[in-house]
C-alpha cells in the first residue's frame, strides 16, 4: 500500500505541512498538559506515586487497543477525516474533565485521560506518515524533527499556560495539609482551562474537514490483505518489529522525564512545581534543533540514535545516585536565567529531553524502510509503540513505592528502556529478515 500525494496536490506541499505543523503542536500541547497535571491531581487527590502514575497509564494505553482500529478507520474514511475524527474524540475528552474536576472523582479523571488518549492515537497514525511520505526518506529524519520541534514546544508552552491558569493562585499550598474547601477551588480551577482547550480542538477540527489538504491514496488498493495478515507481514520484518520495541521504550523514557518530573520536584518541596515539564520540552527542543541541522548532512540517523541512548543511560545514572542537594549544574549552567535553584537531579532529569529528542525522528523512518505497501500498517504499529507511554510511569511508580531511595530510585527502569534503543542503533535496523 505505497503511500503517496495525489497527483493534483503535488504542486506544493507548503499547506499540507503547514496544516500537519498546527496538528503536531496541538498533539503536544494536549499530551504535555499530563506533566502539571499529574502533580496537580496528586495533591489535590491526596495520591500515592503509584496511585498519580495511573494517570499517565490511562492516557498511553489507550493506544493499545485504539492504534490498529485507528489504521483501519483511516482505510475506511481517508486520512483527512481521520484527523477531523481524532481531534472529535480529544474535544469529548476535554469535557469529560468538567464533571471529573465537578464531582473530584479519580475514576472520571482516569477515563477523560483514557478518551483523550483513544482521540491522539487516531490522529497520531492519520498525521505521521505525511511527515515521512511527503520528501526523500533519507531526510525524514529532519522533517519529524521540524514536527518534533513544534510537539515539543507546545510542551514548553503547555505547562507554563497550566500554571499561569490555575498553578500561580495555589502556589502557596505546596507541602501543606488541604481543608476540603481549598480542594473544591484548586479542582474548579480546571473547568474553564478544558473548556476553553475543547472548543479550540472542536473549531480546529473543522478546519481541517474543509481544507485542501491532500490525501494519502493507495496505489494497489486492489492487493490489500485483511488486516491480521498485514500485520503478520509487517512483523515479518526485524527492522519494523524492533522499531516498535525501540519506540515503546523510548516513549516510556520520554513520559518519564516530561510528566514525572514535576512529581519529583514536588516532593522536594518545589513551588514551581507546575512549570517543570518546560525544562525538559526546552531540553528536547534543542535536541530537535541539532537533529535538523546535522542529519544526515554530518551523522546518520543510526549514529545520532546511538549517541542519543548512550547519553540517556549516562544521564540515569547520574539521576538515580545523584544528590539531591547539590546544586552544581544550576550554579553552572543556569546563571544567565538567574541562577534557578534546582539540584542536580531534577536538572540531569530535565537533560533527558536533548537525550531523547532525536530517537522518535530516527526510528520511524529506519522501522519503515523497505515496507512499501505495508507502509500504513508499520504505522499502526509503530504508533502501537506509544504504550510505553503507560507503563513506563507505571513501573517508576512501582519501583518508587519499593525502592529505599523513594521517586529517584524509580529512574532506575529506564535503564534497560536505552539499552534496547543502544542495540536497535547499533543492530535492531539493519535485520531485514528473521533468517
Amino acid at each position: 500500500m505505497e503511500m503517496t500525494l495525489n497527483s493534483d496536490n503535488k504542486r506544493s506541499s507548503i499547506i499540507p505541512m503547514t496544516i500537519v505543523a498546527v496538528l503536531f503542536f496541538v498533539l503536544g500541547f494536549a499530551t504535555w498538559l499530563n506533566g502539571s497535571l499529574m502533580p496537580y491531581l496528586k495533591q489535590i487527590l491526596q495520591l500515592t506515586p503509584l496511585q498519580a502514575s495511573l494517570i499517565l497509564f490511562s492516557f498511553y494505553i489507550a493506544v493499545t487497543f485504539t492504534a490498529l482500529p485507528s489504521a483501519w478507520l483511516i482505510r475506511k474514511v481517508g486520512y483527512k477525516n481521520g484527523m477531523a475524527l481524532g481531534m472529535g474524540v480529544m474535544m469529548l475528552a476535554g469535557l469529560l474533565f468538567i464533571p471529573a474536576a465537578k464531582t473530584q472523582i479519580f475514576a472520571l479523571f482516569l477515563f477523560a485521560q483514557l478518551v483523550m488518549g483513544a482521540g491522539q492515537t487516531l490522529l497520531q497514525t492519520a498525521v505521521n506518515p505525511y511527515v515521512v511520505r511527503i520528501g526523500p526518506e533519507e531526510s525524514a529524519a529532519a522533517r519529524v524533527s521540524v514536527m518534533g520541534i513544534l510537539n515539543k514546544g507546545a510542551g514548553v508552552i503547555a505547562p507554563l499556560v497550566f500554571s499561569a491558569l490555575i498553578l500561580n493562585s495555589f502556589k502557596d499550598r505546596v507541602g501543606t495539609e488541604l481543608t476540603s474547601a481549598q480542594i473544591d477551588e484548586m479542582a474548579n480551577g480546571l473547568v474553564l482551562p478544558y473548556l476553553g482547550m475543547a472548543l479550540f480542538i472542536g473549531l480546529l477540527a473543522l478546519v481541517v474537514k474543509k481544507s485542501p489538504l491532500p490525501e494519502l491514496t493507495d496505489e494497489d488498493e486492489g492487493e490489500q490483505t485483511n488486516n491480521k495478515g498485514q500485520i503478520k507481514e509487517a512483523l515479518s520484518h526485524p527492522n519494523l518489529a524492533f522499531g516498535v520495541v525501540a519506540l515503546f521504550f523510548y516513549v516510556a523514557v520520554e513520559v518519564i522525564a516530561g510528566d514525572t518530573i514535576g512529581t519529583f520536584a514536588l516532593s522536594l518541596g518545589i513551588e514551581s512545581y507546575g512549570v517543570m515539564t518546560s525544562y525538559t520540552m526546552i531540553c528536547m527542543v534543542l535536541g530537535y534543533t541539532l537533529g535538523i541541522l546535522t542529519i544526515p548532512r554530518f551523522i546518520s540517523q543510526p549514529k545520532a540514535l546511538m549517541i542519543s541512548a548512550i547519553l540517556g543511560l549516562i544521564l540515569t545514572i547520574g539521576i538515580v545516585f545523584g544528590d539531591n542537594e547539590s546544586y552544581a549544574i544550576a550554579n553552572t549552567l543556569l546563571v544567565p536565567f538567574g541562577g534557578a535553584q534546582l539540584p542536580d537531579t531534577l536538572l540531569m532529569i530535565a537533560f533527558l529531553g536533548l537525550a531523547n529528542a532525536i530517537v522518535w525522528p530516527a526510528v520511524w523512518p529506519l522501522a519503515l524502510s523497505g515496507m512499501g505497501k505495508l507502509t500504513s500498517t508499520g504505522s499502526a504499529l509503530l504508533v502501537m509503540g506509544i504504550a510505553g507511554g503507560a507503563f513506563g510511569p507505571l513501573f517508576w511508580g512501582l519501583t518508587s513505592s519499593v525502592s529505599s531511595l523513594g521517586q529517584q530510585g524509580g529512574y532506575m527502569v529506564m535503564l534497560p528502556c536505552y539499552l534496547f534503543i543502544l542495540f536497535y542503533a547499533v543492530k535492531g535496523y539493519k535485520m531485514k529478515s528473521w533468517k
